[in-house]
C-alpha cells in the first residue's frame, strides 16, 4: 500500500498564512476528509507555494479520494522537487499500478536514466570529460606514460560519450517531451480530432500517454506502438516528463 503518512514541513512557506493553510489541509486529511484536503492543498499550490511535502500530501489526498490520475500528477511534481525520496517514488509507482488498460511503460533505459536528475547526469559527464582532458595533458607532458595510461584514456573517452548521451536523453525527456495524464474514469481516444471520429482505444483514470501534437481542444497521444489517437484536452493533465 502507499505511504499515507503526511510529510511535515520540508521547506519554509512564504508566509504564516500559507503555513496555517498547510496545517489546516493536513487536519482535514487526518479527519478523513480527503476531497476537502485535496482542494485545500491544491488551492495552496495555486497560490504559488511549491514544496515536495505539499505535492506529496496532495497526491495522498487525491489517491485517498479515488482520483488516481491527479494523484499521479501530484506525485510526479513531488518527484521533480525531490528526485531521490523513496516514499515519493514508492507512492508514484503504487498509483501508476492502479491504472487499468493502455498506459506508458518506461523502457529499461528510461528507468536507468531516471536514477539521476539532469543536473546529476550533466555533472557526471562534465567530471569524466575533465578527467579525460587532464589525462591527455599528462600524456603530453610525460610521453613515457602513454603505453601504461592509453587504456585509461580510451575508457574515460567512452564514459564521456556514454554520459553525454544520457544527458541528451534526459534533457529530451524532461524538457521536450510532454505527458498527458488521464483524470477521468474512462476516456475514448479517437482516430481523429473530432467527436464523431471512430474509437482507436479506451484509457482510464491514471493512464499516462505521450503527447505528439495538439489541435484545438484535442491532443494527439500514444501509449506505445500501434496505439495512437486523439484525446480531448479536458480529460487529461499535461506535464513535462
Amino acid at each position: 500500500p502507499p505511504r499515507s503518512t503526511l510529510f511535515p514541513y520540508t521547506t519554509l512557506f512564504r508566509s504564516a498564512v500559507s503555513a496555517a493553510a498547510f496545517d489546516s489541509a493536513n487536519k482535514l486529511y487526518e479527519e478523513g476528509k480527503f476531497t476537502d484536503a485535496a482542494s485545500a492543498y491544491e488551492k495552496l499550490a495555486q497560490s504559488g507555494e511549491t514544496s515536495a511535502a505539499l505535492y506529496f500530501n496532495l497526491g495522498n489526498a487525491f489517491f485517498k479520494s479515488g482520483q488516481i490520475g491527479r494523484a499521479v500528477a501530484a506525485y510526479r511534481t513531488a518527484q521533480q522537487l525531490t528526485p531521490h525520496d523513496p516514499d515519493v517514488r514508492a507512492n508514484l509507482q503504487f498509483a501508476r499500478n492502479q491504472a487499468q488498460g493502455p498506459t506508458l511503460s518506461p523502457s529499461r533505459f528510461q528507468r536507468w536514466l531516471g536514477r539521476l536528475t539532469l543536473n546529476e547526469w550533466t555533472l557526471l559527464a562534465a567530471s569524466v570529460l575533465w578527467l579525460w582532458l587532464l589525462l591527455l595533458t599528462v600524456l603530453q607532458w610525460r610521453p613515457a606514460l602513454r603505453p601504461t595510461l592509453r587504456g585509461y584514456g580510451f575508457s574515460l573517452a567512452l564514459l564521456a560519450v556514454l554520459f553525454s548521451v544520457c544527458v541528451a536523453a534526459t534533457l529530451r525527456e524532461t524538457r521536450f517531451t510532454r505527458t498527458a495524464i488521464v483524470v477521468t474514469g474512462e476516456a475514448v481516444v479517437r482516430y481523429g480530432p473530432l467527436a464523431e471520429s471512430p474509437t482507436a482505444f479506451t484509457v482510464h483514470d491514471g493512464a499516462e500517454l505521450w503527447v505528439l501534437d495538439q489541435k484545438d481542444e484535442w491532443l494527439q497521444v500514444t501509449a506505445g506502438p500501434n496505439r495512437v489517437g486523439w484525446l480531448r484536452r479536458d480529460q487529461a493533465l499535461v506535464s513535462r516528463s
